[in-house]
């Protein structure tokens, strides 16, 4: 009956580690850059990841003047219109107002890619290669 309660316990342990989730980190796309236009975002990614599921990404970006180009945040729906910054089946998830002052906030919900790319200046903030975004979270570990 002892190792009957001992396999239990085991098993209830495992289970309740396998639950446990580490705490989720609220990340600022770009840092003090924020997210705008002439930044390389590859590379920040790549000095700031691993991303894990249930982090933040907070889009911040300045209101567009007279003189400035609406900054906005997509979420595409495959690499290939990541690629070719085809915004067709995209959805918007932060508009040019969206972003400014605590920013635009999503939510790394799923174990999936995440393809983030601003439709600004007629699509040209993300065809130039910049003001785009790539990232698959990871499950956290203990």
């Amino acid at each position: 009956m002892a190792l009957s309660y001992s396999v239990q316990g085991f098993i209830l342990l495992l289970t309740t580690s396998l639950l446990v989730v580490g705490e989720a980190n609220t990340i600022v796309v770009g840092g003090s850059e924020g997210w705008r236009f002439g930044f390389n975002y590859t590379d920040w990614a790549l000095q700031n990841s691993p991303f894990y599921i249930n982090d933040t990404l907070v889009f911040k970006y300045v209101t567009p003047s007279n003189t400035s180009f609406a900054p906005s945040v997509y979420l595409l729906p495959d690499l290939w219109s990541y690629i070719t910054c085809d915004f067709r089946r995209a959805k918007l998830l932060a508009n040019a107002t969206q972003g400014s002052g605590e920013g635009s906030e999503i939510v790394l919900k799923q174990w999936r890619p995440y393809y983030f790319a601003s439709s600004g200046h007629n699509g040209f903030h993300c065809s130039a290669g910049l003001m785009k975004l790539f990232a698959v979270p990871l499950p956290r570990g203990n």
